[in-house]
């Protein structure tokens, strides 16, 4: 906390193909693709995020990704971490349970866009929400779905709400 009474808030953000979606994307896609985005919101000096398994939580740049490929400072809050954890068990029991997540409609970054907005009242950038669409747009996309929907990203952490 600074001395206004407000909190840094964060985006980390993940190139979860490592580099390979830049390379290979123009191939495969038809269109250049600077990374497959996994993100998370380091606020309160932990990490959250939402994957298959539920809201979970690590200390910033704690999943076995490392370190992230970019942060994005996103202001700052003034909600107080126990009002904070509040909103997140709340989010983790409804919106955000592990049943709920789907790679292209309801992931990480659609969480990370939430909790933004909870805390700071801005989104995220729209080069990381739009990615879904940009990808299911080609002719590829749609051949992967079946599979691609299937797939659970899990960079580690702790569940929030003690299950795993």
């Amino acid at each position: 906390m600074d001395q206004t009474g407000t909190y840094p808030v964060k985006l980390y953000i993940y190139d979860l193909s490592r580099g390979m979606a830049r390379q290979l994307s123009p191939v495969m896609l038809g269109k250049q693709l600077d990374g497959i985005w996994h993100t998370a919101i380091v606020v309160h000096g932990k990490e959250f995020f939402f994957v298959g398994g539920g809201v979970n939580s690590c200390s910033p740049g704690g999943t076995h990704l490392g370190e992230p490929d970019s942060i994005v400072d996103l202001g700052f809050t003034e909600v107080p971490a126990e009002i904070f954890m509040d909103y997140l068990t709340s989010l983790a029991e409804s919106t955000y349970s592990g049943d709920k997540y789907n790679l292209f409609e309801h992931n990480c970054n659609s969480f990370s866009n939430e909790v933004a907005q909870f805390l700071t009242g801005k989104k995220i950038p729209s080069y990381i929400t739009d990615l879904p669409s940009e990808v299911l747009s080609t002719p590829f996309g749609q051949a992967l779905r079946p599979l691609l929907d299937s797939m659970n990203i899990n960079p580690g952490g702790n569940n929030i709400t003690g299950q795993r």
